[in-house]
């Protein structure tokens, strides 16, 4: 009996053959399709921007049903081969048929109960320390056995394919942590720079308000050379070319203080 073809996992691999379905006379027959099904009582057709869930309610032939988008899928998908889960819980190796070189966290009881006398947290840098060591353990040997017996490698790729495993599941442990950790250094950041703004801000303040108490020390209307009223009473700031000498200077000190 002839073997099945097996599928080929490969980092560039060609487009699905789905492609050729994308052509312009496709293309318009859907555009058609979707005229002709958005019509309303009085037969014309509603503009209308079509939603994935719309398009996939759609009679179409079975040429253009390639081209209405498919569901989004709700627990796992395939990509080059290899299926993907969409939980974000980190399945155990047990689960995923692989064995695990370190001891598993206590589980609580059947019952929900705690234990008497909890047990103490396992130290993953201690077991990631002796995986990490194993490894080099393992390398040396994979080496010796290639020089002997090259035939022999499949048994000792398989152990340091187990050693790595177990070490990036260990690793990934730590991935939840790893992102809140990282979420409150940018909060961090972001408050810092907050605050160096606020006090830059305050400093400003602090030295115009240093050169306005000047300006009245020496006798300058500091806000009526500011803001002059009208003859209605209202106050506004006069533009550059209307100004006093005493408002243009006033200006070119605050200006000064600005650009500083």
């Amino acid at each position: 009996m002839a073997e099945a073809p097996r599928a080929l996992n490969t980092a560039f691999a060609p487009p699905p053959p789905l492609w050729k379905h994308f052509t312009p006379e496709n293309l318009k027959k859907l555009e058609d399709i979707k005229k002709e099904q958005s019509k309303s009582q009085d037969g014309k057709p509603k503009r209308k921007d079509w939603s994935p869930q719309e398009m996939r309610s759609l009679t179409v032939p079975p040429e253009l049903r390639f081209l209405v988008p498919p569901e989004i899928p709700s627990k796992q998908y395939s990509v080059f081969g290899e299926v993907q889960n969409l939980s974000t819980a980190l399945p155990s190796l047990e689960e995923q048929g692989i064995t695990q070189l370190y001891p598993s966290e206590p589980k609580p009881s059947a019952n929900g109960e705690a234990p008497a006398q909890p047990a103490q947290p396992l130290n993953h840098a201690y077991y990631l320390l002796k995986i990490s060591k194993s490894l080099l353990l393992n390398f040396l040997e994979f080496v010796g056995i290639l020089s002997v017996a090259p035939d022999q490698f499949e048994p000792k790729v398989e152990d340091i394919r187990n050693l790595f495993i177990n070490a990036h599941h260990l690793l990934n442990i730590y991935r939840p942590h790893q992102a809140r950790e990282s979420l409150i250094m940018m909060m961090e950041e972001q408050l810092t720079r907050t605050k160096e703004e606020m006090q830059q801000m305050d400093k400003l303040k602090d030295e115009l308000t240093t050169v306005l108490e000047q300006l009245a020390a020496e006798g300058v209307d500091v806000e009526k050379t500011i803001k002059p009223e009208t003859e209605d009473g209202e106050k506004f700031i006069k533009p550059s070319e209307n100004r006093s000498e005493e408002s243009q200077m006033l200006w070119d000190l605050i200006d000064g203080k600005l650009d500083g």
